[in-house]
């Protein structure tokens, strides 16, 4: 990983779980090039991936602070898999098995890696007029969902999770045998209006459970 994106995914983590909250003011660029041991172009670009993922806010003069965020139940959060991994002491890998542009839309498979073993097995289409940067992006190194994580704020999601029995094509991608128990997350999100990605994502069901932190309402 590199040194922006490792930036980006501390500071991501620290509003994430809390650690950092809204109108929180962040270190300056120079503190936290001197933190991380890195040029203050390299926070820069980090710091500037924040902000296109509406995570931060950028003060003229004023610095860098956390930006308001509508609050998610953990469940209906959008995941950056490559983090989630990666707080389970794991090693993440994507795989990329298919890109291809049909019309205004850009279609994407492939399987998310936990150390050796496919975890997820996942297809994607990208709306080009909203992303148009996607059409330029391989997405050999890095997962679409991170991808647009770090480049374009979502306004409004619809999840749908559900439990099945894995497919002839799922079962060989995830290399598990027919019908093995998955949980399967179906997930569109926008931006305003306008449509940024439609995601179905196969889980292996012994490898992966999504759980969530409740607290009762006060008001």
């Amino acid at each position: 990983m590199s040194f922006d994106a490792r930036i980006r995914a501390a500071i991501e983590g620290d509003i994430r779980s809390g650690a950092l909250r809204p109108g929180d003011r962040l270190l300056s660029e120079h503190d936290l090039a001197a933190l991380h041991g890195c040029s203050r172009a390299t926070v820069s670009k980090a710091m500037a991936a924040l902000h296109r993922a509406g995570l931060i806010e950028r003060r003229r003069k004023a610095g860098s602070f956390v930006a308001d965020q509508h609050v998610h139940s953990a469940v209906l959060e959008v995941p950056d898999l490559a983090q989630l991994i990666a707080a389970r002491g794991h090693v993440y890998r994507w795989q990329l098995l298919s890109r291809k542009r049909t019309g205004s839309e850009l279609l994407i498979e492939g399987l998310h890696h936990e150390g050796d073993t496919a975890l997820a097995f996942e297809t994607r289409s990208i709306t080009i007029e909203t992303v148009p940067d996607a059409a330029t992006e391989s997405f050999d190194d890095v997962a679409p969902g991170t991808w647009l994580l770090a480049h374009i704020p979502w306004t409004s999601a619809r999840h749908r999770i559900r439990a099945a029995g894995a497919t002839v094509a799922e079962a060989a991608a995830l290399g598990i045998a027919e019908h093995t128990a998955c949980l399967i997350l179906e997930r569109s999100t926008w931006r305003g209006d306008a449509a940024v990605t439609t995601v179905r994502q196969v889980f292996r069901g012994d490898m992966f459970d999504m759980v969530a932190h409740f607290e009762p309402s006060l008001g």
